[in-house]
């Protein structure tokens, strides 16, 4: 931990000692989560997402975030006799590092990191016929983590990313249940 900290530390001194830019802001948007598990068919869910940001650096810069999400996925048998849905309500951190190339008032970026998302709230329904074989099976994990990769465009104050999360623990080992979820946003720096 102390050498993670020890980095995270000197990559912001290097980013801000490049340019010393700092940009602020907020962002929203939308997810597309799904939830991998063993013998079971599964679907797509579409979250949201909300939280602020803070940019360090130009050219190569740090990226730790803060928000808000809704997640989960749907499941189904082969034979359809059992469904499920699962919903969380999340906290999400994930620390980014970027390079942006381009004009100032229109730059591209690339960004990847690792995210830590911990669960505030958790519903499930399950199909009336399921009772004693799904016992275990909303056996989830208050916190997880994952890594994010995308791309991103900024025009001036407005800022758009798509990003892929992929899940690096599971959620719920039993059933060998990993979350992975595509999010598109909309974001506005403040300075």
């Amino acid at each position: 931990m102390k050498k993670f900290l020890l980095s995270a530390a000197l990559l912001i001194a290097v980013c801000i000692s490049a340019k010393a830019q700092i940009s602020v802001g907020v962002k929203g948007g939308v997810n597309f989560s799904k939830i991998n598990t063993d013998n079971l068919n599964e679907s797509t869910r579409t979250g949201y997402q909300a939280g602020v940001f803070a940019r360090f650096g130009s050219a190569l810069y740090f990226q730790p975030e803060v928000y808000l999400s809704s997640t989960g996925g749907k499941f189904s048998s082969d034979d359809g006799n059992f469904t499920a849905k699962v919903n969380f309500t999340n906290v999400s951190v994930p620390v980014l590092i970027g390079h942006e190339f381009g004009a100032k008032n229109l730059n591209f970026r690339l960004m990847a990191g690792p995210v830590y998302t911990y669960a505030l709230d958790k519903s499930e329904s399950f199909s009336d016929n399921t009772n004693a074989a799904v016992a275990d099976f909303g056996h989830y994990k208050n916190s997880t983590l994952g890594f994010q990769a995308g791309g991103g465009v900024d025009i001036g104050p407005i800022t758009a990313d798509l990003r892929y999360e992929g899940g690096l623990t599971k959620i719920n080992p039993d059933f060998g249940q990993r979350q992975n979820l595509w999010a598109l946003s909309v974001g506005f720096k403040f300075f």
